[in-house]
């Protein structure tokens, strides 16, 4: 991180303002131009919808081995509802950390504890896929 913003502290940018149309009114706008391509605010493009989200961590929680597929909801609690301890917990944050391909930090990891609580997580995520 230290190597990224030294680099980054080197580098120098032109910023040129743009008037832009929407809908009928001018807005202008500021954007960083490198060679003849615009970047907007991110690279990663595919972000998920929160339906997708909810189906997916659905999806994963009626899977695990232990759980009653039937009794699985957005608003179920894994310990309260379905009789899991703390391990399945850590277990089922695992599946949904390889299902939607990013890593959860520990701290995080701890808190989530309900399917409502994963879903708002990973739906806030920026790189969830």
């Amino acid at each position: 991180m230290a190597l990224r913003r030294a680099i980054l502290g080197h580098i120098r940018v032109p910023v040129q303002t743009q008037t832009l149309t929407l809908t009928g009114i001018k807005q202008n706008q500021q954007w960083s131009l490198c060679g003849s391509s615009l970047r907007f605010m991110s690279s990663h493009d595919d972000h998920i919808t929160k339906e997708e989200v909810i189906e997916r961590v659905l999806s994963v929680v009626k899977s695990f081995p232990k759980v009653d597929p039937s009794q699985v909801t957005t608003g179920v609690h894994f310990q309260k509802d379905l009789g899991l301890d703390s391990l399945d917990n850590v277990e089922i944050v695992m599946a949904l950390e390889e299902e939607f391909k990013l890593e959860i930090p520990d701290k995080e990891a701890d808190k989530i504890d309900s399917c409502n609580l994963a879903i708002e997580y990973i739906s806030n995520h920026p790189m969830a896929s």
